[in-house]
């Protein structure tokens, strides 16, 4: 038996909102039955499913671990996802890669590369 990739779990102060958040970047929907403390997006699809839960504690400082994403309409879609409530944190044109690096509602870096 090999191993799978289930979820990407990210801590959270209101799993709700951020799962919110992340169907809008992904043109998806919270899964129903989500809450402020625990809340799913693509559970029922094909893919990895995002898990968001709700911790007492902050987060502190930069994540170790981030999500990226590619698209074709690169330029259309930092404006889309900015207009949901991401924050540009910078953008890079290195190791054959345009990307931009955006953070999050609750400040959780991801990366949205230019598919040339």
């Amino acid at each position: 038996m090999s191993i799978t990739l289930e979820h990407v779990v990210f801590d959270c102060t209101n799993a709700a909102e951020l799962a919110g958040f992340w169907a809008g970047v992904l043109k998806s929907e919270v899964d129903a039955g989500g809450n402020e403390f625990f809340a799913t997006v693509n559970k029922g699809g094909d893919g990895t499913v995002l898990m968001f839960i709700q911790v007492p504690e902050q987060r502190v400082g930069k994540n170790r671990l981030h999500v990226d994403l590619a698209t074709r309409d690169w330029a259309a879609e930092v404006d889309r996802v900015v207009g949901l409530g991401a924050k540009r944190v910078g953008e890079y044109d290195e190791y054959g890669t345009h990307w931009i690096t955006l953070a999050d509602p609750e400040g959780n870096v991801f990366d949205l590369a230019e598919v040339r």
